[in-house]
Order: C-alpha cells, then structure tokens, then sequence
C-alpha cells in the first residue's frame, strides 16, 4: 500500500473574451424527404450568405450537424419529415451579435433558431499556467496541513493527475421570429471567462 496523502487543489483566473461563437439552426417541415432536405439546403444558402454580406469570413462559418428524421404525430395525421442544418459562426467582432442575428433571420424568417452562443479566449495557455500554478500551491498547503496533523514531514510528490476547464458565458436555444428578432433586441455584453485548473497530487512521506 502506497504512503503518504493524495489530495486535490484547484485554482482560477479570468480573462477577457476575444471570440464569439454563435450557432444557428434552420429547420423545415415537409411531407417528404426530398423537400425538407432541399427547402433547408437553400435557406441554408441564403442564411450563409447574408453572414458573409456581414463580413464573416468562410473561415468562419461550419456546419455542426445536419439532420433529417420523420416527425412523430397523431395517429391519422399526414406523414412529415423536419430537415435541419446547424451552423456555427466565430467571430472576433465580440459586438456584432445583433447584426449577425438580423441578417440571419431577414434571410430565412421563421425557418431560424438560435441554438446558443458563447464568448471564449482563443489562447488560454497562459491563464493555464496561471491557474495550474495556483492549484499546486493549494494542493502543497492542503498536503502539508494533513502531514502536520497526522504526525508526518510532507516528503517528494509521486504522482499528479490535471482536469482543467472554462465556465462560458452561454445563451440558451430560442426559437426565432422576424418580427420578435427586430422589435426585441437581445443585448449581449461579453464578460471575463473564467479558467480553472484542477490538480490531484499525490505526496510521499519524508
């Protein structure tokens, strides 16, 4: 049996968001298929190019999933399918939300939703050393604390395991209108991200 304490530190630092991610989704009920898929194809379309008259770059835009499956309903009632297409856009432009936003749905109406959007820091290198760092010291004081209650000398560290994570800023799937996206505008103010670091380490006795 290995000697000594194991026990888990943690640390957090913020920093400030440099990138918006904002996804989209547009859906079509048909009753075949065939139509559903081509109706969301070109509304797809059109949603793409309304972001790029925006100036978001192709380099910018993906999909995240496409879908087609037949919608359940009451017996007796018509066969429909529902296609959908989610898009993913990320810009550096952390307050064009709105505009993005009006764009979409002025090119589709109804057909859009917004799945969600989140701000993240492109480059969290430096907030991980940071928040690893903090995270040692913790786990370093918990370990001597437990050592100094049990009657032991804290000895060399044998072994360290690492989660880290972010706690974003994010905005729930909404279904869209036109006339709901213009006359209700949706402010959007970017705040510090949060990133955390989580280290279990294990320690010898001296």
């Amino acid at each position: 049996m290995d000697t000594g304490v194991s026990v888990v530190g943690s640390g957090q630092v913020s920093g400030t968001p440099d990138i918006l991610r904002v996804t989209f989704g547009i859906e079509q009920v048909a009753p075949d298929v065939a139509a559903a898929v081509a109706t969301v194809g070109e509304r797809t379309d059109a949603v793409i190019a309304a972001l790029r008259a925006q100036g978001v770059e192709e380099s910018q835009l993906g999909t995240s999933s496409v879908n087609v499956f037949q919608e359940y309903r009451e017996p007796g009632s018509e066969t429909a399918y529902r296609a959908s297409h989610t898009v993913l856009v990320e810009t550096k432009d952390l307050t064009g939300f709105g505009a993005l936003l009006n764009a979409a749905v002025d090119a589709v109406g109804n057909s859009l939703a917004l799945h969600g959007l989140q701000f993240d820091i492109e480059d969290k290198s430096e907030l991980l050393v940071q928040a690893r760092e903090l995270a040692f010291q913790q786990a370093k004081t918990k370990a001597a604390h437990l050592a100094g209650l049990a009657g032991f000398s804290l000895g060399s560290v044998t072994a360290i395991s690492e989660n880290h994570g972010q706690m974003p800023l994010g905005l729930e799937s909404r279904r869209l209108s036109a006339s709901k996206a213009y006359d209700s505008a949706i402010n959007i103010v970017p705040d510090d991200q949060n990133v955390v670091v989580s280290l279990q380490v294990h320690f010898a006795w001296a």
